[in-house]
Order: structure tokens, then C-alpha cells, then sequence
């Protein structure tokens, strides 16, 4: 039985079918009897329509059509259910409408622990694979999930807290246009054509990812934060999360780093009167028109604000930890390897992962050409201490600066995995290629070697391989 309440009253309800996609509004709601159980239009009601397409007698959820009940509506939700918000007064929501028989169903509902094969009786839903994240990573492992023979929004879940598709790049910058990105591998099935090189790389990246969610069907849910990845009973995993819970076998972790910005700290930062802001707030450089600016990191992302803020900007300086490495000539495939390896190496010691770009150094274009020509990229090493008007060096020089741009790159946003206790004395998650050692049921994607667009393709493939082998050997639930 499950409780919900209407305009202040106690409704019960004898089952709850399972989560289907409505067919009026197209949202993935719990289906009660027939009934959608969202809150789109309160005055609507359950018409014949809706119980014979929502809840297919072929999916085996139910033995006979179930007619008609009265106006139910959509102004009921399940406590507990896909949302938390409860109909009645002052929800904006109409409230049941009494009907005879509303305490009884007509058709039968199969009896089952699990009711449907995403939802049971507790409100949790059943799914072997939870994938968390839809950039290039997450989408390149839901791909090979689903050509293993598991189906989405079935078998398998794609959960992204990004408003879009597009992973992070649609929080890229607008001027970061695409001729300027070093370069992004195709996702796996689908190649990346005729891209207009003149337009942002948000919008570029953004509409080629959904495309290729949509031509594969993936069914990516969104926005939904996920909080936590816990133990759960009978050797399974919980994924709590704002949509709800899922109950998973095994989860392919594909969150990336843009959620966390690195924010070193410098004595006397506190102080500085003017504007600190990280790469991941940049917004393109008239903002820092007649400003001082000093820009801190030595990472592709730095170099390219220096570039396109020095046109602006009163004056700029670049500082950075370690000299940095320009690098002539093409990234080869033997490159590339020798360049992964020694990532590798480090997250296979449970150390925390160095950036790819740390290892591979800056590539030499011809824009970076003009900027060492014109003195924009004249490196100073760092600043011993920030002052309210700017910074200061041991050997007694200071600059004077508006603003302080830290492009200092961004660690593995991988909080939510913290009650699995994955991590090692060295601060980092031990890896066995994309599995943590710690738990064979955990394969981090897009983490470490991975981190790139053509290592994340691979990771994808490699995770759902390893993940097929334990399914085989874990029986499923119902």
C-alpha cells in the first residue's frame, strides 16, 4: 500500500505500476493504475488513452487493461515518489476528485515485491547500471552499455546535473570558439561533422552531444544531482540522488572536474580589494577592458586568457608555478601514449591524478607564436604574497592589479563517492585500469588517464566490458 495525500486527507493507494513516460506531458512519472502522478495540469484526469499507452499489457506489468477510475488527475504525488511536493491547498495542484471504487482498481496487477522493473515498493528504482555524468565520457559508456544489449532508461540510467547536454563544455566561454579547442575525438558511433570552426564551442560541442543522445535513444535524465553512492543490501548500490534513489549492481562514474575549481591560497588574499575570479567563471575579455590583470597557471586555459584579454586589458601578467613547456611538432600516437602511461602510473599508486595537459606541455600554434613574440606570454614565476593593490615578490618587485584571473585548473568532482571509502592514504582512488580497487563495481571514466576526449572513448568501452563480466556473475534482482 502506498500513502499520498490530496487537500490534507490520507489517500491510499493498493499499488503503484511502475515509471512510464507520460503520454500528454512526456515526463518519466510514476504511474499509479493508469494514473500520471505529475502536476502539469491539475484539472486534466486520466482519460482511456493514458492507461492503454502508458502501461502496455506487453510489458507484462499488468494482466488485464485497466479501465478508467475517474479524475484522478495530476494533482497527486506519491510521498517519497519522483517528487517531494505533495498535492492539495496551496500546491497548486487540484485535489483528488472522489470516484466509487477509488479504493479498488479495476484489472489486475500482477503481485510482486518489485513492482515494474524500475520501481519497488520502497520508492527505489532497479536498475543494473547507473552512469553518472553525460559528457564525453558518460555518454561514450552509456553508447557501449546499450550496444552490449542493455536498454536505457530499462537496464541502465543516465543521470546529468547540467541543465543541457553538452557536458562542460556549455560552460565554456562564448569566445572560446571551436577553431581555438585543441581538438575532441568523435564520440564512439557518431562522427562530429561540418562544425563551423567561427561558432562558440558551447554551442558546437552542445548540439552534437544532443543529437547523439537522441539518435541513440540514451534517455538522459536531467538536472538531477546525485549526493551519494552507498552500500546498499544484497551486494548492491545506492545512488541518492534529487530525482530520487536508484538501486544499481554497478555505476560508471563520468562527473569530470568542471564542478570543482582549484583555488590555491597565497598569504594576504584575503586583503586584495580588487576582483578574484577562477577560469570557470570567465565570461571572454571585454569585461577586463582598461583593467590590470594578472593571470595565474600555466595550463592551455591560461595561455588562452592571456591571449584574448591582452587586446583589452591595460596591462597583464602571467604568473605561473613552474616554467612553462611549449612543445613543437604533432601530438602522435606514440606521443599520446607515452603521455598516458604516465598518468597511469600515478592513479595506479592511489595517487590523485595529474592534469593530462601537466604531462603533454603547451602545443606551439601560431597564435601562441604571436603572443611570445609580442611579449603577452613573458612568464614571471609566483608571487609571494597578494596585496590589496596587487602582488609582491621576494625580491622586493610588485605589480599593481584589478584583477586576479586563477586559471589553476580543477580536481575529480568525486565527493559523492566518499561513503564507498574509496580512497587511499595518497589522497587518491586506486585504479586497475577504469575499476577502483577497492570495489570491482566502480569504474571511473573520464578520471585520471581517461581525462581527454579520445582516453574517455576508450575508458567507456573498457568499463562496460569489465561491468558485462560481473553482471554475468551477480544474478539480478526479481
Amino acid at each position: 500500500m502506498v500513502a499520498a495525500v490530496a487537500g490534507g486527507a490520507v489517500a491510499v493507494l493498493p499499488a503503484v505500476v511502475g515509471w512510464e513516460q507520460c503520454v500528454e506531458c512526456g515526463k518519466e512519472v510514476v504511474i499509479a493504475a493508469g494514473a500520471c502522478l505529475d502536476d502539469r495540469d491539475p484539472g486534466r484526469g486520466v482519460r482511456d488513452e493514458d492507461v492503454q499507452q502508458t502501461v502496455p499489457a506487453s510489458r507484462g506489468l499488468v494482466e488485464e487493461p485497466l479501465a478508467v477510475l475517474g479524475q484522478i488527475g495530476h494533482g497527486l504525488r506519491l510521498a517519497g515518489g519522483h517528487g517531494q511536493q505533495l498535492g492539495g491547498e496551496g500546491s497548486g495542484h487540484g485535489p483528488i476528485i472522489p470516484q466509487p471504487g477509488l479504493g479498488a482498481w479495476v484489472g489486475k496487477i500482477r503481485e510482486s515485491e518489485t513492482v515494474g522493473r524500475g520501481v519497488n515498493n520502497s520508492g527505489v528504482r532497479d536498475v543494473d547500471v547507473v552512469v553518472i555524468g553525460a559528457g564525453q565520457a558518460g555518454l561514450s559508456g552509456a553508447y557501449h552499455l546499450r550496444r552490449s544489449g542493455l536498454r536505457p532508461g530499462r537496464d541502465f540510467v543516465v543521470l546529468d546535473h547540467a541543465p543541457g547536454p553538452g557536458g562542460a563544455w556549455q560552460f565554456r566561454w562564448p569566445s572560446l570558439t571551436f577553431d581555438k579547442v585543441h581538438g575532441i575525438h568523435a564520440l564512439p558511433g557518431m562522427e562530429l561533422t561540418d562544425a563551423d570552426g567561427t561558432r562558440p564551442s558551447a554551442e558546437v560541442v552542445g548540439a552534437y552531444f544532443a543529437a547523439y543522445e537522441e539518435h541513440f535513444e540514451l534517455a538522459v535524465q536531467r538536472p538531477v544531482d546525485v549526493s551519494a553512492v552507498r552500500e546498499g543490501e544484497g551486494g548492491r548500490l545506492l545512488v541518492e540522488t534529487s530525482a530520487g534513489v536508484w538501486s544499481t549492481r554497478a555505476v560508471i562514474n563520468a562527473t569530470g572536474t568542471w564542478d570543482r575549481p582549484f583555488w590555491p591560497r597565497y598569504r594576504g588574499q584575503e586583503t586584495f580589494r580588487g576582483r578574484q575570479l577562477h577560469t570557470a567563471q570567465y565570461q571572454g575579455p571585454q569585461e577586463f577592458a582598461g583593467k590590470r590583470v594578472i593571470v595565474v597557471g600555466g595550463g592551455a586555459s591560461g595561455t588562452q586568457h592571456l591571449m584574448e584579454i591582452a587586446p583589452y586589458a591595460a596591462a597583464t601578467t602571467w604568473v605561473t608555478r613552474r616554467p612553462p613547456v611549449f612543445v613543437e611538432g604533432p601530438f602522435d600516437e606514440n606521443r599520446g601514449r607515452t603521455v598516458v602511461s604516465m598518468v597511469e602510473e600515478r592513479v595506479r599508486q592511489g595517487l590523485p591524478p595529474q592534469s593530462v595537459v601537466s604531462v603533454t606541455g603547451l602545443p606551439v600554434t601560431e597564435a601562441i607564436e604571436r603572443a611570445r613574440e609580442q611579449g603577452v606570454l613573458d612568464r614571471r614565476p609566483m608571487f609571494e604574497r597578494i596585496t590589496p593593490t596587487g602582488a609582491s615578490w621576494p625580491d622586493g618587485r610588485t605589480v599593481a592589479a584589478d584583477v586576479i584571473l586563477w586559471a589553476t585548473g580543477f580536481r575529480a568532482a568525486i565527493e559523492h563517492l566518499a561513503p564507498l571509502r574509496l580512497r587511499e592514504t595518497g589522497g587518491g582512488i586506486q585504479m586497475d585500469g577504469t575499476r577502483a580497487v577497492r570495489d570491482e563495481r566502480i569504474h571511473l571514466v573520464g578520471y585520471g588517464p581517461s581525462a581527454s576526449t579520445v582516453g574517455a572513448n576508450r575508458a567507456g568501452r573498457a568499463a562496460v566490458r569489465e561491468i558485462r563480466r560481473l553482471l554475468e556473475r551477480a544474478p539480478a534482482l526479481g
